[in-house]
């Protein structure tokens, strides 16, 4: 019986690291734009299907060409499938489920997906949050929209977006940036595993 035990221990040892080779890494999107490039956390972890909805879009290069057409000063930026003349891109795939009771808030930095009266009607446009937006968090009242990311760097280009005078084209009159700001290209890239630091090596005395 013990030879058992220690072999069915010593089996279990050896699986751990498989084990862990296959959980799947953590994905980051860097949105290259004509002001600068903005990196995302994406968060499977709390909204798996609208991370994977959004990493179809990004390989099927459905963003690249695309621009901001939507900003809402001092609240959001939001960006997804219309070119600088305001026209929809074609290659939008089925709405997706609604992600928004996950627990993530709007706050700011935080990437959300956009979607209709129907909170289960998202497809492919996002916006970023510029400041904390409670009002659009999930609730017993409210269905409120999903969040599946966060920027981890280029919020400096999320606020250049944001300040930039509006009147140009697009489906919400008078909200897009006059000068289009282009989505170039949108990658997505393993994220990274934050590494602790190492403890202080105490000082050996002579």
């Amino acid at each position: 019986m013990r030879k058992f035990a220690l072999a069915l221990a010593i089996a279990m040892l050896t699986a751990m690291p498989a084990l862990a080779q296959e959980a799947p890494a953590q994905k980051q999107a860097m949105i290259e734009t004509s002001l600068g490039t903005i990196t995302v956390a994406l968060d499977a972890r709390h909204a798996p299907v609208t991370v994977a909805n959004f990493i179809h879009y990004a390989k099927e290069k459905h963003f690249d060409g695309t621009v901001f057409y939507r900003i809402v000063p001092g609240a959001l930026i939001q960006a997804g499938s219309y070119d600088a003349d305001g026209k929809p891109r074609a290659g939008v795939h089925a709405p997706i489920r609604f992600e928004g009771d996950n627990g993530l808030k709007n706050v700011r930095g935080a990437v959300a997906m956009a979607h209709g009266d129907d909170a289960n009607s998202a497809t492919s446009e996002f916006f970023i949050d510029l400041a904390p937006l409670p009002s659009l968090d999930h609730d017993a009242s409210n269905a409120g929209f999903a969040v599946f990311g966060e920027v981890t760097s280029g919020m400096d280009v999320v606020d250049k977006i944001a300040a930039l005078p509006l009147g140009g084209k697009g489906p919400f009159a008078g909200a897009a940036p006059i000068t289009p700001v282009v989505i170039q290209k949108v990658t997505i890239a393993d994220l990274a595993p934050s590494v602790p630091p190492s403890p202080p090596v105490p000082a050996v005395s002579h």
